[in-house]
């Protein structure tokens, strides 16, 4: 069979790799991307999933220069300010809160909520116009060979590439990663996230809200009005009996039990759609690299939904790589080591940064949870501080 060559094969049209392949297509190099999941038209509802995700202004920038954010921007919300709130332990009021306003860093926000059914299916969409990308979905990587001078990949449909660097992107359970026999370190916590959707009387504003309790973070994240209601997805995280007995709560009684606690802040909250659950893991790869091949995206980490990093740091993934190439020619060692050196500390920091979050907000000891609420007053009552933790949860420096 004749061995088909390209620049980059990219494993995995998620997010992250559908944004990975058209960043380097959109600069000349020749792109496969391969994902094992079904073509848009053959998956059935297209809402079917239920989460969003936000995207801070560095990740938007790169949708920009893709000219893929302008497709995405009528599906957007705003998100102004990310506040910050300590609901106390089993109680269930705001014992303490600090807002960190973009506009305070010279920014007009943070960046925006966009529904994952509307993001996937639109980068879907505008991925199959470059001319140096064949988007091949229903397809997987079978085995690979990584050599010196190319990476050797065999597809399932038996086709045959040759690449001179494979970006793996194929998730928290990747075949890339287990071909590379590179080790990963994975935290469970004994959480499980409910992610749903829902409608409230009161506006957001373009406020994200985290409202930290024993149990897990409990997150409010605007999404556009529909039909002149407001509306917000939200990611609750408990503890896995917790997650059990609100699963099986019927629609009203979830919808009562999420707007307890979320103390009310946006009014009753009632659930729209579905809701769905999946345990809550930290997870990071031992190398970033192997020969001829880049790990990135969840396939080199996973978080905890906490400050809307785990995307975010995907993307910043992909900047360091074009960067990377850009110095050194693609798939090269030199570029490899670079990419790298310039990502194994950030995602280090970043990981750490949100697992000390999630603690923090799981412990039910008492001085723990005082120890909580200082923290977050000092950095509502320090401007300094407040600015370089808005600074560096944007991914500025």
């Amino acid at each position: 069979m004749t061995v088909e060559k390209t620049d980059i094969l990219v494993a995995g049209g998620g997010v992250a790799g559908l944004m990975a392949a058209m960043s380097f297509a959109q600069i000349g190099y020749s792109v496969i991307c391969v994902d094992p999941s079904p073509p848009v038209s053959d998956r059935g509802d297209e809402r079917a999933d239920l989460r969003s995700t936000a995207f801070l202004m560095p990740a938007v920038e790169m949708m920009q220069e893709v000219a893929l954010w302008p497709l995405l921007a009528p599906h957007a919300a705003e998100l102004r300010v990310m506040r910050l709130c300590d609901s106390g332990g089993v109680e269930n009021g705001i014992r303490e809160q600090v807002d960190f306003d973009a506009a305070e860093i010279g920014y007009e926000r943070f960046g925006w909520n966009i529904p994952n059914w509307a993001l996937r299916d639109t980068m879907i969409g505008h991925a199959e116009r470059f001319e140096t990308l064949d988007l091949r979905m229903g397809r997987a990587v079978k085995s690979m060979l990584a050599r010196t001078n190319a990476a050797r990949i065999t597809l399932d449909d038996g086709a045959r590439i040759e690449a001179k660097l494979v970006i793996a992107a194929d998730g928290r359970n990747s075949l890339i990663r287990e071909i590379l026999d590179i080790p990963s370190r994975t935290t469970r916590y004994g959480q499980k996230g409910i992610v749903f959707a829902a409608r409230h009387p009161e506006p957001h504003d373009g406020i994200s809200t985290e409202l930290h309790r024993t149990g897990g973070p409990f997150t409010l994240v605007p999404l556009p009005d529909e039909g002149g209601a407001h509306r917000s997805a939200i990611v609750w995280m408990e503890t896995g009996p917790n997650v059990a007995d609100l699963m099986a709560l019927d629609d009203d009684a979830f919808s009562a039990a999420a707007t307890q606690r979320s103390c009310n802040i946006l009014g009753p909250l009632q659930v729209e759609g579905g809701r769905r659950s999946w345990p809550i893991i930290s997870q990071q790869a031992e190398s970033l690299i192997g020969a001829r091949t880049a790990l990135i995206a969840e396939a080199a980490h996973v978080m905890p939904p906490i400050g809307a990093q785990g995307l975010n740091t995907s993307f910043a993934d992909i900047r360091a790589l074009i960067d990377a190439a850009g110095r050194n020619g693609i798939g090269s060692e030199q570029m490899l080591d670079d990419y790298a050196q310039a990502r194994q500390r950030d995602i280090t920091l970043r990981e750490r940064g949100v697992e000390v979050l999630n603690r923090a907000a799981l412990t039910d000891a008492q001085p723990l949870r005082d120890l909580r609420r200082s923290g977050l007053r000092l950095l509502g009552g320090l401007a300094p501080l407040r600015h370089a933790a808005i600074r560096r949860g944007m991914g500025l420096g």
